[in-house]
């Protein structure tokens, strides 16, 4: 059964750095994308950043290019999203999930599988 674990966040000030993790497991991954979504109070969840994990493409929302990068680490099973100039609308429960969507970085929520518990980020002014 595949397992998604987030940690990383916290509080911040704006202009800060934070970077997420999210250890993966349950079975090999090399035909999977992994992305992460952010959900604030009140609105719908969306999508972030994401990264196929055999070809290491990337994919990002327009809110976050420049700002955040999404990397993968093979042996240690383990997604990161570096994220630096945060701003408050940044503040939100961010999500890691996997999905069978071969070498796509795909932005598309439906096609993600599995989820993880979330991560608070909160980014004060």
């Amino acid at each position: 059964q595949v397992q998604l674990v987030e940690s990383g966040g916290g509080l911040v000030q704006a202009g800060g750095s934070l970077r997420l993790s999210c250890a993966a497991s349950g079975r090999t991954f090399s035909n999977y994308g992994m992305g992460w979504f952010r959900q604030a109070p009140g609105k719908e969840r969306e999508f972030v950043a994401a990264v196929s994990w055999s070809t290491s493409s990337t994919n990002y929302a327009d809110s976050v290019k420049d700002r955040f990068t999404i990397s993968r680490d093979i042996p240690k099973n383990t997604v990161y999203l570096q994220m630096n100039s945060l701003k408050p609308e940044d503040t939100a429960v961010y999500y890691c999930a996997a999905g069978t969507v071969g070498y796509i970085a795909t932005n598309k929520r439906e096609e993600y599988d599995y989820w993880g518990q979330g991560t608070q980020v909160t980014v004060s002014s």
